[in-house]
């Protein structure tokens, strides 16, 4: 049972606002994913920092964000999704503060952990106060704004970052969450209605949360560690940690009669099969995302301005095609975006392998970063889409957290596993030479994640949408198979709602 003041029309002044307010929540925290890459090379200079604690720097804050986004948006389902998204906000924009003022580097590390509290909280949120916000026929279009928009704003990252860290320092990129946190989250409570699901009661999973903490922090640390300091007996109780604590944690949401990541949801094929596709590929799009900017700034010389605007051709194909994009999902449904969409990337991406010094831009660095933005407008909108009709619209909260926390957790290992397959561990990450033969290794590798996702994605995605299926005790109703067309026109159907869409004959080759 969904509460909700009013739905909205996205025409509608109102829902113009809805929308604003929603993408910039979630901007932020995209912005911040990537603004903060093009910093690395000042931040690392003047904390003196090592290559492990650059990461830490970059998987503090997407470690916290990965073990609680389930958590936040199960409190949203439960509390309200704008009450608790403005929470997260706030605590964002605190410990964006507190990252600026940081004097060294254990403090920034301690302040983008808890800037990823934030983010946690914040993100499910924005993509649910999107979903249940809108009537029914403006959910498709409104999150497909929502998807396109929000992934301009982690592409404007490195032209942001670089911006502010040659016209000011560093620390700029942290400061820029202020005045934005606090726009948001006056006009939140001014133009957002409120959304609950009334259904969801008893005790909260805090125990899942701890495990998934523990789970992925111990790992995370093991990864990280383990190339300066080896066989640690710290790195092997940290990896041994973090296996036991993944496994506990899968347990304990079986088990757990309110958990924050119900496993029955993953009985939708669509939905585990959209899930399984983010991680592959979102995976080496963080990788793409973390060395780019610094191969052009460390091996090819970029200032962090130039270097942080090579990428503005991906920023300007996500504005000019992303609701093609997802006009051609709603059209022929996911299966063929997600195939092509990763093959393309990953061309793009074999392209980057052969960016050499003394390149020029418009030879070298131009027709990768092209094609590598044309793939990744086929993915963004039509993966978001597809996530968001296979799940109950009931368990949005949930269900953006899963897939947030998916991408983010693809990423976290990535970052983490990245270096150390490319040679770019201890002070090598300042070699020019080191960089760019770790940089060349490094696409490599982000390339073959990027196909085998495509290859992934025509396997397991179908172009009909199953909008849920029934399980055994399973928190989701019994539903039937529609057109993809019909079901991103709003979250799948549940009895009452049929006469939304038209059933359609299913194939049995992609039933």
């Amino acid at each position: 049972m969904e509460a909700r003041e009013l739905t909205v029309s996205l025409g509608s002044a109102r829902g113009r606002w809805l929308l604003a307010v929603a993408v910039l929540g979630s901007g932020i925290a995209f912005l911040d994913a990537t603004v903060v890459n093009v910093a690395l090379p000042s931040i690392g200079r003047d904390l003196h920092a090592s290559t492990s604690t650059l990461q830490w720097i970059l998987n503090g804050y997407t470690l916290t964000l990965a073990s609680l986004i389930l958590l936040g948006g199960s409190l949203g389902d439960r509390h309200g999704r704008r009450r608790v998204f403005v929470a997260g906000t706030g605590v964002f924009t605190i410990s964006s503060l507190l990252c600026a003022l940081a004097p060294d580097a254990g403090l920034l590390v301690a302040a983008r952990l808890v800037q990823g509290v934030g983010g946690a909280l914040l993100t499910p949120g924005s993509l649910a106060m999107v979903e249940s916000g809108f009537r029914p026929t403006d959910r498709a279009r409104a999150i497909g704004a929502w998807s396109g928009l929000s992934a301009v704003a982690g592409a404007l990252g490195p032209l942001i970052g670089g911006l502010l860290v040659g016209a000011v320092s560093w620390r700029a990129v942290f400061l820029i969450n202020l005045p934005l946190g606090i726009f948001i989250v006056v006009m939140a409570g001014r133009h957002v209605p409120e959304t609950r699901d009334l259904a969801a009661t008893g005790r909260l999973d805090f125990r899942g949360a701890i495990l998934a903490a523990v789970g992925l922090g111990g790992t995370t640390y093991a990864l990280i560690e383990a190339p300066g300091n080896g066989a640690s007996p710290l790195v092997l109780v940290s990896a041994i940690a973090g296996a036991f604590g993944l496994i506990a944690f899968l347990l304990a949401e079986r088990r757990f009669p309110n958990p924050m990541m119900p496993l029955s949801i993953f009985a939708s094929r669509q939905f585990s099969a959209a899930n399984a596709v983010t991680f592959v590929v979102f995976g080496a799009l963080s990788g793409v995302f973390f060395l780019l900017v610094a191969f052009l700034q460390i091996s090819l010389g970029y200032s962090p301005l130039e270097a942080g605007a090579a990428s503005l051709p991906i920023t300007a194909l996500m504005l000019l095609l992303s609701t093609s994009a997802g006009a051609l999902a709603q059209r022929v449904g996911p299966r063929i975006p997600l195939t092509v969409g990763p093959l393309v990337t990953a061309l793009g991406l074999l392209l980057m392998s052969r960016i050499h010094p003394g390149d020029s831009y418009v030879s070298g660095v131009l027709p990768a970063v092209i094609v590598f933005g044309l793939g990744l407008t086929l993915v963004v909108a039509p993966v978001t889409a597809t996530v968001m009709a296979a799940a109950d619209e009931r368990q949005s909260g949930i269900a953006s957290g899963i897939n947030t926390a998916v991408s983010r957790l693809s990423g976290l290992i990535l970052v983490a596993v990245l270096p150390l397959v490319a040679g770019l561990t201890g002070k090598k990450f300042y070699d020019p030479a080191a960089m760019d033969h770790g940089f060349h290794v490094a696409m490599l590798v982000c390339a073959a994640l990027a196909a085998a996702g495509g290859i992934l994605a025509w396997l397991t995605i179908s172009s009909d949408v199953l909008e849920s299926e029934a399980t055994p005790g399973g928190d989701l109703p019994t539903g039937v198979l529609h057109d993809f067309s019909c079901a991103v026109a709003g979250a799948p159907l549940r009895p009452g709602r049929e006469a939304q869409c038209r059933p359609v004959a299913a194939d049995p080759a992609t039933a």
